[in-house]
């Protein structure tokens, strides 16, 4: 076998998968477990995250690529020979807010590569047939582009009310076996459906506990972000745009990342009907609606030159949307870092500062550069500037405490600190990334 060329372009036989998705949007494709091949394991490979956290056989990507061709061969004929299974996901719990946890799975490397090729295929189908109004885990869409369009909708439609959902686990909710009926509307190949399935059903070790959960997908698999958009895309996304909008008195609008949503509208009857029916629709397909998460709130204009603080706000995205008043008395709407996910940050930043103090300060203020240019490039949105610079003092405060407490005898002071991170280890300013508003 030739050398295992690694380059993530698109093949000639997915290209022609994708032209023929576009062409005939009405009708299911036939064979397409083919191009789960060598050259788009390969692929699969090349995209694995270096450094990524091995599944329970403990192979890493390093360790894989030793022997990449043999692995690559050996794995295309289980997959060509039916012999393939997926091994149990290791569950790892990731902290969330007030003590929460958000269980992560994480598949074997070989998984992984099954999985990211078989995203590959159902990609190169679903990306014709996806509405504009989904924006998660889609190739060059972004949570600032859904941003984008909730500004659109908001001071382009007339929008009055605004409906704040959430959605309770749905990624462990999900019902597989409605998603296999909706797969089948488009994918007429059950040899890749049989792909799919054992993706679906892997069992699931959780420390020393093993299950075998009969609904949901695993969050941190390769293609649990493409399989819940096509449960959202069925569940949500054509029944608002094919049957609840052509029914609308006034406008509508649907802004989806994930499973995170918002729908804005225009009249209050449609936003009442809207909030009524919502539930129910989520219930026919095994889902809930968080009763404290989800709410609808007026959120129309306030009047040009009015003096009363508009204080209704809503979150979307990690961030909190309200009414700001301009220079020329008008309203704009706005948003800035909600107050839950600058905690976490602060908090997360002063927790990694206490566990490496130890560490060189060259060590430290290279991992703390990372962690806040990373922050500001998703947070860093105009408008949001206070928040910004209150993180970057919050990161001062916290680094210089940490670095005191080294030594008990330390003479580390605040201006000598100042001197340090002006001169040596200067820490990124707050900066404006990406323009959405106004």
């Amino acid at each position: 076998m030739a050398a295992a060329k690694t380059t993530d372009t698109m093949s000639p036989g997915i290209r022609k998968v994708m032209n023929r998705a576009r062409d005939y949007p009405q009708e299911r494709i036939f064979s397409l477990a083919h191009h789960v091949d060598v050259p788009s394991l390969c692929r699969s490979f090349d995209r694995v995250r270096k450094g990524a956290a091995s599944g329970v056989d403990g192979v890493t990507k390093s360790s894989f690529g030793e022997s990449l061709d043999e692995n690559i061969q050996t794995l295309h004929e289980r997959l060509r020979s039916g012999r393939w299974r997926h091994q149990p996901i290791r569950r790892v719990h990731i902290p969330k807010d007030k003590g929460k946890t958000r269980p992560i799975g994480i598949s074997t490397l070989t998984d992984k590569l099954v999985q990211s090729s078989v995203r590959e295929v159902l990609g190169a189908i679903y990306e014709q047939d996806f509405l504009d109004c989904s924006f998660g885990f889609r190739p060059g869409r972004s949570v600032h582009d859904a941003l984008r369009a909730l500004n659109r909708a908001v001071h382009e439609g007339g929008i009055q009310w605004i409906i704040e959902a959430d959605i309770v686990s749905f990624f462990d909710r999900l019902d597989r076996t409605r998603l296999m009926e909706m797969l089948r509307t488009r994918v007429g190949d059950e040899s890749l459906m049989r792909l799919v399935g054992k993706c679906l059903r892997a069992g699931v070790l959780d420390g020393e506990e093993y299950t075998e959960p009969d609904r949901g997908t695993a969050q941190g698999s390769v293609l649990s972000p493409l399989l819940g958009n096509v449960y959202l895309h069925h569940v949500l996304d054509l029944w608002f745009e094919h049957e609840i909008k052509p029914r609308l008195r006034g406008r509508g609008y649907l802004i989806r990342y994930a499973d995170d949503f918002v729908i804005a509208l225009s009249d209050s009857d449609d936003a009442a009907r809207m909030m009524a029916v919502l539930p129910k629709r989520m219930a026919r397909f095994g889902l809930a609606l968080h009763p404290d998460k989800t709410r609808l709130l007026s959120f129309g204009r306030p009047a040009k030159g009015s003096r009363v603080r508009c204080s209704t706000t809503f979150d979307f995205l990690g961030f909190t949307h309200y009414w700001r008043r301009t220079r020329g008395g008008g309203w704009m709407l706005w948003c800035k870092t909600r107050h839950a996910r600058q905690k976490r940050a602060i908090r997360s930043i002063a927790e990694w500062c206490r566990n490496h103090r130890h560490e060189s300060v060259k060590t430290q203020h290279a991992a703390l550069v990372r962690r806040l240019r990373g922050h500001f490039n998703y947070f860093g949105v105009n408008g949001n500037m206070p928040r910004l610079y209150n993180l970057v003092q919050a990161v001062r405060r916290i680094w210089l405490k940490w670095l005191q407490r080294r030594s008990q005898r330390s003479t580390l002071i605040w201006e000598s600190f100042h001197v340090m991170l002006k001169d040596r280890y200067p820490l990124p300013e707050p900066r404006v990334t990406v323009q959405i508003w106004g």
